[in-house]
Parts: structure tokens; sequence; C-alpha cells
């Protein structure tokens, strides 16, 4: 086999972060009474708050903004868009979200199935951007733990994705070699540009088909595809 160890990305890639979100905005939704706040309907809520908070996680991957400013500014500019003052802010909206979140266990199609056959012929590991205390509580509470022999995780490590550096220590802690080794995620920044800069071949993760100009090793609309490659 080319490859002896599979990287993989955890948020939206093996966690289905949008549909695990939004199964919980809708509960915060009813339950913070947002009708009531002037907020129109919980669908257009979570399409601003999913576009800002894509767009604060991006700032988070490039080091523009902290982990304390990504969560301190998703939902404050979500409120603004709607015309709330912060005065008007319920002050547990974050908390609340943050701690029901992570506790949902969808995964996309095939996840367990995939990583089940993968497991039992490369060596598989997580390279996460996320935060230790969610990812923790996702890769247990969804079973996925048991299939990997390492999760790296950046606010652990002190680097982020797709700085070299982090594909390099997991690489390190790994025992491999980049001709060893594929990375699959879903962000082209983070994942795709980072293992390609880092000489590692590359499986794009794309279920929305999202149109782009970046050239990766492989591309996949479902980790079912994933039983062609490996």
């Amino acid at each position: 086999m080319k490859y002896k160890h599979v990287f993989f990305d955890l948020d939206h890639t093996l966690w289905d972060f949008d549909t695990n979100a939004r199964e919980t905005l809708l509960e915060l939704y009813d339950s913070y009474r947002l009708s009531e706040l002037g907020v129109a309907s919980a669908d257009s809520f979570i399409s601003i708050y999913t576009e800002n908070n894509h767009r604060l996680w991006r700032d988070y991957h490039n080091g523009v903004i902290t982990k304390e400013d990504l969560r301190a500014r998703r939902f404050r500019q979500t409120f603004a868009e709607f015309g709330l003052g912060e005065e008007l802010l319920p002050d547990s909206f974050e908390d609340d979200y943050v701690r029901i979140c992570p506790t949902k266990t969808n995964l996309f199609p095939g996840t367990h199935e995939v990583l089940r056959y993968l497991s039992d012929k490369y060596h598989l590991h997580v390279i996460t951007n996320g935060f230790k205390d969610s990812s923790d509580l996702k890769m247990n509470l969804t079973g996925l733990s048991p299939y990997f022999k390492n999760v790296f995780i950046s606010e652990v490590i002190g680097i982020y994705k797709p700085d070299t550096a982090l594909f390099r220590h997991a690489m390190q802690e790994a025992g491999s070699e980049s001709h060893e080794v594929i990375m699959v995620g879903d962000s082209l920044e983070a994942d795709i540009i980072g293992a390609k800069n880092s000489g590692i071949d590359q499986v794009f993760f794309n279920p929305n088909k999202h149109a782009h100009d970046v050239e990766t090793t492989y591309e996949i609309s479902d980790l079912n595809e994933l039983f062609t490659i490996l």
C-alpha cells in the first residue's frame, strides 16, 4: 500500500458540524424565545449565524483572532444583524451553545463503516483546529475515539492548520514520513493547502460540491468514496 497513515479532520469531515449546530440552535431559539426579541425565524437566525461562524473560524485558522474572540463575536454579530443591541443579548446563550452542541452525535453518512474498514489497514489520526473540551466530547460520544491512534488538537499543541509545523509535528508523533500519509478534510485552506505544503497527499471532502480552483490529489463528496481510494 502506498499510504500507511491517514490523517482526518474532525468538524465538517466526520462530525457533521452544520447538522449538529442546527439542532442546537433550534433548541435555543425556542428556549430563549428569540421570536419575542424580533428574530423572525429560526432558519434566518441559523443561516446568518452559520455565515458569521464560518468566517470567524477562517480568521481563527489564520491566527487573526483568538478562541475567546471567536466565541465572543459569533452570536453578538448575528444578533446585531437582527437589530438587537448588546443590552438585549441573552447572557448565557453562547455558554449554552458550547455546552449543548458538542453532545450532538450526527456524523456524515458512512463514517463508522469507513473508519472500521480503514482502521484494519492504516494507522488513523485526527488533526483538528477545534477546541480540546468540545473535541473530546465529540470523539467520545460518537464512538470515534477507538479508531484513532492520535488526536492532534491545535489548541493543545499551540500550532494551527494550515501551518506546516502542525503537520510536521503530527508526522513526527505518528512516526511517519510525508509520502506515507494522506490527509482527509473539508477545508481547502486549513486541510488541503496545509497538507500540500507539507508534502502530504490530500483528499478534499466536498459534500456540497462547491466550485474551487485548488488542485487536490483526490476529491470526494461522500466518505464512502474513500473505499475506492484507500
